[in-house]
C-alpha cells in the first residue's frame, strides 16, 4: 500500500479531498434550494433545515460513516461489497442486502455528475437551455475521459481545488454569519425536531434535506484510495466548512428574504457572494469543484464492479490498473456505460438541477440501509453485545428508513425519481441473473473423484499410438477440494479426442475475503505427470493465471519437483523446455433440459451476458495463441424420457 495510505499524511489528504469529498462538497449549491423553494421563508423553515443538515451530517456521515463504518475495513478495502466479503461465510442469504445496495449506489452515480456539474453551470446564467445542456454534456465527456488515468494522479490535480473551494465556502458563509445571528439556534436539535413535526408536511421535507449527505457511501467505497486516516483528518475540515456555509446560507435568507418565496432564478450559494470579478472566479471554482464531485462515485463504481466481478456477481469485464498503487483500476467498459446514463439523465432532465433535485438521493438511501444491515452483521461476527447492536439498528434505521419515506413522494412525477430506481432495478437483475444462474448450473456440475481415473490418464500419456497433444496440458478447474475433478474435464482427456501430454496440470482458483491475498498450493497426485495448482487470490486481484503459473512453474523446476523439459527425444538432449497448452471449456445451454419458466429465463439471460463479458482465457489472463476452446453442453435439467415404439416396416 502506497505511503499516504498508510496513515494520514498533508500529501495523502490533498488527494482525500479530490477523490472523496467531491460529492458531499458540493452539496451547498442545491441542498438549501431545494428546502426553501416554494415556500414561504419563515425561522422555522430556515432554522429547523439548518438544523437537520447540520446534524444529519453528524448522525449520518460522521458517526456512521467516518466514526463505525470506516472501522469495517476489508485490509484497507470498504464499500458495500467488501462489507459483503467480510461477513458472507456466515449467512449466505445476505449476499442480497449486497446486490440491492450496490445496484443503488451505482444508479445513484448516474445523477450525481449531471446534477453536480449543472448546479455550477447554471451560475452562468447561459440563459439559452440548449447551451446549457452542451455545456454540461462536454464537461461531463472530459470526467469520463480523465478516469483512465487513474485516481491518484485526478486526486493529484483536483485535490488543491478542492482546498481551494472548501476554503470559499467557509468564507463566503462567514461573511454572513452576522445577518441573523437568530440561526445559530439551528445547532439545537430542537429546531430540527419542530420543522419535522409542527411545520406543515415538514416531514416530506427530509427528501431535500438529504441531499447533504447523498456522498457519504461514496466516502466509505473510496476508502481503498486513499486510505482511513486521511478521510477521517480531512473530514474535520470539509465538515467545518460545510456547515459554516450553511448557516451563512441560512442567516442571508432570513435577513434578506423573510416572510416572502425565494425566487426559483435565485441560487443561494452565488447569492452569497458579490456581484463582480469574485462572483465569476467563485463560479469557475465551483464548476471545478462540480466536476471533481463526479469523480467520487466514479472512481467507487469502479471499485464496487471490480469486487462484484470477483464475488461472482457481476458478468467479467476488462480491468486496466493505471497505476503501481493498491486501490487504482479502470473499468472501460462501466466508465462508457456511466459516460452513456450520465448523457441520457442530462437531456432527460433538460439539463435542469430543480428537475434533477427531485430524482436525486432516492436510490441512494436504499444503500444507506442494506449497508446498516451488513454493518450490523458485521458487528455480530465481532461478538459485540447484542444490545449495541440493536441500538444501532434502532437509530439508524430508523433515520434512513425516515428518509426513504420521504424519498419515495420523488418517485412519480414530475419529480420523476423513478429514473433512478428503473436504473437500480436493471442493475439488480444482471446480479441476480448472474448469481442465480451460477448457483442452478453449480447444481448440476458433476465432480468425480480424480484417484478413479489416475491409472488410465498415465496409460493415455504412454500410449505412443496416440499423437501428443501437448507436452504439459493445463485445465482450469472449478472444484474446491483437491481429490476431486469435473467430470467434463475427463470427458475432454479421454473422450471427446483423446488428449496424450506428458504432464497433466489442474489448475484452481479460490477468490478469498482478504482482497489481496496472493497465495498457492501444490499437491503432486503422481510426480511428473499430474499436478494440482490452487491460487488462493484476494478479491481485488488481477486474475494474471497464465504469468502466476509460469512462475510456480518456475519455481517447481528450481526446486526440483517437476521436469518440465520436452519429452521428444531431438528436444529433450539439448534441453528445450516442453509446450504448454491451456484448454477452455466454453459451457453452452442444451436443448435436453427441462427447466421451469423462471429457469429457463434466468439461463438464458446468463448466457446472453456471458456472450456479451469477458472471454474465460480473457478474464484468466491466459495467452491466446496458448489456448485451445472446447465447447460443451450443460444440462441443468434433463428432460424426461422420450418414449418410442419400435414398429414393423
Amino acid at each position: 500500500m502506497g505511503a499516504h495510505l498508510k496513515k494520514a499524511s498533508l500529501a495523502g489528504i490533498i488527494i482525500a479531498l479530490g477523490i472523496v469529498f467531491g460529492d458531499i462538497g458540493t452539496s451547498p449549491l442545491y441542498a438549501m434550494n431545494a428546502i426553501v423553494r416554494d415556500k414561504t421563508i419563515s425561522d422555522l423553515l430556515v432554522i429547523g433545515g439548518v438544523s437537520c443538515v447540520i446534524w444529519t451530517l453528524t448522525l449520518q456521515t460522521t458517526i456512521k460513516y467516518v466514526i463505525l463504518t470506516l472501522r469495517a475495513d476489508n485490509n484497507g478495502e470498504g464499500g458495500i461489497f467488501s462489507l459483503f466479503a467480510l461477513v458472507r461465510r456466515h449467512a449466505k442469504w445476505i449476499v442480497f442486502f449486497a446486490m440491492i445496495g450496490g445496484a443503488a449506489l451505482l444508479a445513484d452515480g448516474l445523477i450525481t455528475p449531471p446534477i453536480t456539474v449543472t448546479s455550477a453551470i447554471e451560475g452562468l446564467d447561459l440563459q439559452s437551455e440548449k447551451t446549457n445542456m452542451i455545456v454540461v454534456l462536454v464537461i461531463i465527456a472530459g470526467i469520463f475521459f480523465m478516469q483512465q488515468f487513474g485516481t491518484q494522479s485526478i486526486g493529484k490535480l483536483f485535490g488543491p481545488i478542492m482546498v481551494l473551494w472548501f476554503m470559499m465556502m467557509a468564507v463566503t458563509g462567514t461573511m454572513h454569519l452576522g445577518d441573523n445571528p437568530h440561526i445559530f439556534s439551528a445547532f439545537n436539535p430542537y429546531w430540527a425536531i419542530k420543522l419535522l413535526t409542527q411545520y406543515p408536511q415538514g416531514f416530506w421535507l427530509l427528501g431535500s434535506v438529504f441531499l447533504c449527505t447523498t456522498g457519504a457511501e461514496a466516502l466509505y467505497s473510496d476508502l481503498g484510495h486513499v486510505g482511513k486516516g486521511n478521510i477521517r483528518a480531512s473530514w474535520i475540515f470539509v465538515k467545518i466548512c460545510l456547515i459554516l456555509n450553511y448557516i451563512g446560507q441560512g442567516s442571508w435568507l432570513l435577513s434578506h428574504h423573510k416572510g416572502g418565496i425565494l425566487r426559483n432564478d435565485i441560487n443561494i450559494f452565488f447569492a452569497l457572494i458579490p456581484e463582480g470579478p469574485w462572483r465569476i472566479a467563485a463560479i469557475v471554482i465551483a464548476t471545478l469543484a462540480a466536476i471533481i464531485a463526479s469523480q467520487a462515485l466514479i472512481s467507487g463504481s469502479f471499485t464496487l464492479v471490480n469486487e462484484a466481478i470477483k464475488l461472482n456477481l457481476w458478468p467479467k469485464m476488462k480491468i486496466n490498473f493505471p497505476t503501481t498503487e493498491k486501490g487504482q483500476l479502470f473499468i472501460p467498459g462501466i466508465n462508457f456505460m456511466l459516460w452513456l446514463g450520465c448523457t441520457a439523465v442530462v437531456i432527460f432532465f433538460q439539463a435542469s438541477s430543480a428537475a434533477m433535485e427531485g430524482a436525486y438521493g432516492l436510490s441512494i438511501t436504499i444503500t444507506m440501509i442494506m449497508t446498516s444491515l451488513l454493518l450490523s452483521f458485521y458487528l455480530f461476527t465481532l461478538r459485540v453485545p447484542r444490545i449495541w447492536i440493536g441500538l444501532y439498528l434502532a437509530v439508524y434505521l430508523s433515520i434512513e428508513v425516515s428518509f426513504l419515506i420521504a424519498n419515495l413522494s420523488k418517485f412519480p412525477p414530475p419529480h420523476n425519481g423513478f429514473v433512478t430506481v428503473f436504473i437500480a432495478g436493471g442493475i439488480f437483475s444482471i446480479m441476480f441473473m448472474w448469481y442465480r444462474a451460477r448457483k442452478i448450473k453449480n447444481r448440476y456440475v458433476e465432480f468425480v473423484r480424480l484417484e478413479d481415473y489416475v491409472p488410465i490418464i498415465q496409460e493415455l500419456s504412454n500410449d505412443r499410438t496416440i499423437p501428443k497433444y501437448a507436452t504439459h496440458l493445463v485445465y482450469m478447474t472449478s472444484a474446491n477440494f483437491n481429490k476431486e475433478i469435473e467430470h467434463k474435464i475427463i470427458f475432454s482427456i479421454l473422450y471427446k479426442k483423446p488428449k496424450r501430454a506428458d504432464i497433466y496440470w489442474f489448475v484452481h482458483v479460490d477468490v478469498v475475503d482478504e482482497p489481496y491475498t496472493m497465495e498457492y498450493v501444490v499437491q503432486t497426485v503422481i510426480p511428473n505427470e499430474i499436478i494440482r495448482i490452487e491460487f488462493r487470490l484476494g478479491f481485488r486481484v488481477e486474475h494474471r493465471i497464465q504469468m502466476m503459473f509460469k512462475k510456480v512453474v518456475e519455481e517447481m523446476v528450481a526446486n526440483k519437483e517437476v521436469n518440465v523439459t520436452s519429452r521428444y527425444e531431438s528436444l529433450s538432449k539439448n534441453n528445450v523446455r516442453g509446450d504448454f497448452r491451456f484448454i477452455v471449456l466454453e459451457k453452452f445451454l442444451s436443448r435436453d433440459n427441462a427447466l421451469p419458466i423462471f429457469d429457463k429465463i434466468i439461463m438464458r439471460g446468463y448466457f446472453i451476458l456471458k456472450k456479451l463479458s469477458l472471454s474465460e482465457e480473457r478474464s484468466f489472463g491466459l495467452d491466446m495463441s496458448d489456448v485451445t476452446t472446447e465447447k460443451f453442453p450443460l444440462i441443468v435439467s434433463k428432460t424426461n424420457d422420450i418414449k418410442l415404439q419400435r414398429v414393423g416396416e
